[in-house]
């Protein structure tokens, strides 16, 4: 019977993840003059179909692109709108405008001019890796979304590796992810070479997995230069056995710093994960500290913020957790180098053992702007 139970709540879960409307990229040039227009970067090792769609298949070359992304002047802090019937400038977001590149090189003297735009020593790029049962356009908007709500001012890079975008396909995206690895570290390289002084990575869901399988791939090379440019790392909800997480943090030694995991102990997707792995938890989950207490990592403990469907990506959605966000970098040096005032900075239940660093938080202990 309890069997029974599980299956049918599986069952459930797939069919709400379903029902919910799916993105889709709309051009509409005209949405130019009306919302705040959010240029993001693009690399993907997703297939380009001959009338220039990108699909679900893998590629083992990658393609590279530039979107202009309007953001409405109606939106609200933390959401996507999708067209529904006629494209509206004011409500939706929209595509404005993009461009397809030759090659990698020209994506990298496109990504170098942007920079430029900004002195050296502040030339950080934010890479932004999307996550298990994503289409192209979700990935896309979703980190035009975060860009506008954070304030960002750099360029923005989304790595798009190949989901199948259907919730019935999780071991295909794990064997995605997998084969995106070295997309993404190619990505890093071509960074770098148009001219950042900085990386902040930030990995979602099955991206983190990818993200954090990326860095250790990296270590195996010894690439001090590349580590020395990874100035931070945020895994939001992340998708990664415990047990794993671990062997990868021991590999990749030291870790990029900070280095902030975003958790919930109610994020659904990540406990049906865990009953397809035979586990209790994941990483985006995880119960005890303890269990990472010897790795210099930073837990934000967001339970208290899930909601929707899954609660799986509270840190994007909740504009309190967007306010968390915004000032990562300050956070993290408080965390480790004030223990008196951290309290003054943000109300909450911070708990160190050993080197890791759980901050439980609650819809009050919210940040001012």
């Amino acid at each position: 019977m309890i069997r029974i139970l599980r299956l049918l709540s599986i069952t459930i879960f797939i069919a709400l993840a379903a029902c919910t409307p799916r993105g889709v990229l709309t051009l509409y040039p005209a949405a130019q003059s009306v919302g705040k227009v959010q240029t993001v970067f693009v690399s993907t090792t997703r297939q380009v179909g001959p009338d220039g769609k990108i699909t679900r298949n893998r590629a083992t070359k990658a393609s590279f692109f530039r979107y202009d992304i309007s953001v409405p002047p109606q939106h609200e802090v933390g959401k996507v709108d999708w067209p529904r019937g006629k494209p509206d400038p004011q409500r939706d977001f929209l595509t404005t405008d993009f461009a397809r590149f030759a090659d990698g090189g020209s994506f990298t003297t496109n990504l170098a001019k942007a920079l430029r735009r900004h002195p050296k020593g502040h030339r950080e790029v934010v890479v932004f890796v999307h996550g298990f049962n994503n289409n192209f356009a979700e990935g896309l908007y979703r980190l035009a979304q975060l860009s506008n709500d954070m304030e960002l001012q750099n360029p923005t890079v989304h790595y798009s590796w190949p989901s199948a975008g259907n919730p019935l396909g999780y071991a295909y995206d794990r064997d995605s992810a997998l084969f995106a690895r070295d997309g993404l570290e190619n990505l890093l390289h071509m960074v770098r070479d148009a001219g950042a002084d900085q990386i902040l990575l930030v990995g979602h869901s099955m991206g983190a997995f990818l993200t954090v399988e990326t860095l250790r791939q990296m270590s195996i090379s010894d690439n001090a230069e590349m580590r020395r440019l990874i100035n931070g790392v945020i895994l939001i909800s992340p998708d990664i056995d415990v047990d794993l997480f671990r062997q990868q943090a021991t590999r990749i030694d030291p870790l990029p710093q900070p280095f902030v995991i975003f958790t919930s102990k109610k994020d659904r997707a990540l406990r049906l994960a865990a009953r397809l792995s035979g586990k209790h938890e994941r990483l985006g989950n995880v119960q005890d500290i303890s269990e990472l207490a010897d790795l210099q990592v930073t837990l934000f403990d967001v339970t208290q913020f899930s909601n929707g469907v899954t609660g799986h990506f509270n840190a994007a959605t909740s504009p309190a957790l967007l306010k968390i966000l915004k000032r990562m970098h300050n956070l993290d040096a408080a965390f480790r180098n004030d223990q008196s005032g951290r309290m003054g900075l943000i109300p909450g239940t911070i708990l160190t053992v050993q080197k890791a660093t759980q901050v439980i938080l609650s819809p009050v202990s919210t940040l001012s702007k």
